[in-house]
């Protein structure tokens, strides 16, 4: 059985107030594309479908025209589990009937474990959708006496092993943070005063467990115990991930093969360092101009409107910082005649920020002679 594991779309996301839907849907498409050409038979989505428990018309609209295109166009099972993004009963209305078209949607934690049982040509495949879930939750809807995340995780892990068995191959699909896995900043924290973590040996005995929650693609030790990580960049911690979606191949005897299938931003998402004008004359020629930028400037001096001069060459700024010029800040203001020393440089330089052109002999001479008779006139 072929397998695409996905996670984390956050639908609605904006980023530093720029809208990302069109960016969500560029990589969507590719997500379709690759279910077509890779003869994929279950698309897997671990979670945080969309960025907001109450998201946007667009979004939902989005997400609408994908399980269209995946369900009825593509003919593939569709398994989603809210994440702690997601509002979970939202995301869930409807589910049983979009389950007699292929598409199970788990919003909030079921009393008891019902997994989609898929056929392949070696028999079923247990599919286990495990929502995200508060501990509270799990003691208040399920009875089960828990304290925090990891027990919470085993008992709802061993119910499900419980009711599986030993011999049907399993997958599990859950939105948590197992120990041992790199974050990022863009991700909500799970628990607030707490420990969100939980170990590792909480998912064992499952064929694949398939991870959401955590952006960056990755594995710890066994390799079926997977995040794909997100569909695109969603803080600047993340400049050097490779997006991508993870296709699992399943044998008869529950064995994994995994392929990472690299994700197309529309625009990447980058940092960039140096002196304002070392950046205007790269961005002239960069031909990823359009890249969704936080610029950190190396100027010690004042500089008139950076970011309206950036945004002439990189129109996709977002965020600018001044760390050389942070860090001057922190040294003893200067005193009075070490002041009048920098003025006619200050005015140097504003002069070729505001006109573009080098301040001449002749306006120097005049405006050195003003400074003159201001500085006569303060000591009379």
């Amino acid at each position: 059985m072929r397998i695409l594991h996905t996670s984390d779309w956050h639908l609605g996301r904006q980023f530093h107030h720029v809208s990302l839907l069109e960016d969500q849907r560029h990589v969507l498409e590719q997500i379709v594309a690759i279910v077509r050409e890779r003869a994929v038979e279950v698309v897997l989505v671990a979670g945080d479908i969309y960025d907001r428990s109450v998201p946007p018309a667009e979004a939902v609209q989005l997400l609408d025209e994908v399980v269209h295109r995946l369900s009825a166009e593509c003919g593939v099972a569709l398994i989603l589990i809210a994440g702690n993004h997601d509002g979970a009963e939202r995301l869930g209305f409807g589910a049983r009937q979009l389950a007699r078209a292929g598409v199970h949607i788990r919003g909030p934690l079921e009393p008891e474990p019902e997994p989609v049982i898929l056929q392949d040509a070696h028999g079923p495949v247990a599919f286990y959708p495990l929502p995200y879930a508060e501990p509270a939750t799990v003691r208040s809807e399920l009875g089960l006496e828990v304290q925090g995340h990891e027990q919470a995780m085993r008992a709802l892990t061993a119910r499900i092993r419980a009711h599986n068995g030993d011999s049907r191959r399993s997958v599990l699909i859950a939105h948590c943070f197992v120990d041992g896995f790199a974050a990022c900043e863009s991700e909500r924290p799970l628990s607030i005063g707490g420990v969100e973590t939980v170990p590792a040996d909480c998912l064992e005995g499952f064929d694949y467990v398939a991870l959401g929650h955590l952006h960056g693609p990755q594995a710890r030790g066994a390799k079926h115990l997977r995040y794909s990580g997100s569909i695109l960049k969603y803080s600047f911690s993340e400049e050097n991930q490779r997006k991508s979606v993870t296709l699992v191949d399943m044998n008869a005897q529950g064995a994994c093969t995994i392929e990472e299938v690299a994700l197309r931003p529309r625009r990447d998402l980058r940092v960039l360092e140096g002196a304002l004008e070392d950046l205007l004359e790269q961005g002239r020629r960069d031909p990823a101009a359009q890249d969704y930028l936080l610029v950190r400037l190396q100027d010690r001096h004042a500089i008139l409107d950076p970011m309206g001069k950036l945004r002439t060459v990189y129109p996709n700024v977002l965020h600018l910082e001044r760390p050389a010029l942070a860090q001057a800040g922190e040294r003893r203001a200067p005193d009075r005649e070490r002041l009048r020393e920098g003025e006619l440089p200050m005015f140097r330089d504003f002069f070729r920020q505001m006109s573009g052109e080098a301040l001449d002999e002749a306006g120097e001479a005049a405006v050195a002679a003003l400074l003159e008779r201001l500085h006569r006139g303060e000591q009379s």
